[in-house]
């Protein structure tokens, strides 16, 4: 969905609220059974299903892949000062984040510092490697403070405050 969108909220009922839910649990369920559960007919399941599609609502369809079985269990967050904060200081950086694979997230903060990144890598020395040539040279960083995840508490879907 297009950046400039993400503030455009789409009015929900409960039949697109249920075929949300359904599809966070289940992205490969068939419209038969998708319409049973949210106890609407096919045709209108499908329809429904297409208008949240074709509106932005539903941005798209994935395989959830567990990092730790690839071996990617180290999780660090970072903290972010920028020694420039104009919106084309701002952009810059972005797009140079969007680029480096092992940031899993990265959100603009209001606070003491500009961006928390969540970065996802396979130890302390692969995030040492990605932090040095990676994050430390992004466009206008003044900055880092690191923190290592020890446990994932909760990381929930969406599906939960739907």
């Amino acid at each position: 969905m297009p950046e400039d969108n993400q503030n455009d909220h789409f009015n929900l009922d409960r039949f697109d609220r249920a075929i949300l839910r359904e599809l966070a649990a289940d992205g490969r369920i068939s419209i038969t059974d998708l319409a049973k559960r949210i106890g609407l007919s096919k045709s209108p399941t499908q329809a429904r299903l297409r208008r949240l599609e074709r509106e932005g609502v539903i941005t798209g369809y994935r395989a959830l892949i567990d990092p730790i079985r690839l071996g990617l269990d180290h999780v660090s967050f970072v903290e972010v000062r920028l020694n420039e904060t104009r919106e084309a200081a701002l952009a810059e950086f972005k797009a140079a984040v969007r680029k480096i694979p092992e940031i899993e997230q990265a959100h603009l903060i209001a606070g003491n510092f500009d961006y928390l990144l969540k970065i996802r890598t396979q130890d302390m020395k692969d995030y040492r490697r990605v932090l040095a040539e990676q994050i430390s040279t992004l466009p206008h960083v003044s900055n880092t403070s690191t923190y290592v995840a020890m446990e994932a508490v909760k990381e929930s879907a969406l599906s939960d405050v739907i």
